[in-house]
């Protein structure tokens, strides 16, 4: 899908430096992409702290490779 989005030059600039994209549109594919992931997996350690997944077996077990 094809957009258009104001961005400054600097921020593109540094954009490209940290993902090593030579090209602005897979540098913010990237980025994107990459903040995705982090956002589910912050999802998924709140849902994780919140107890949300009910394992039958205790962490020691699982350690242990009982579980």
């Amino acid at each position: 899908m094809r957009i258009t989005v104001d961005i400054e030059d600097e921020s593109l600039d540094e954009l490209s430096r940290i993902t090593g994209q030579d090209k602005k549109s897979p540098a913010v594919a990237f980025a994107v992409n990459e903040y995705i992931k982090r956002e589910k997996a912050k999802e998924f350690g709140r849902l994780l702290r919140e107890g949300a997944f009910d394992y039958p077996a205790t962490n020691d077990e699982i350690e242990r490779g009982d579980g």
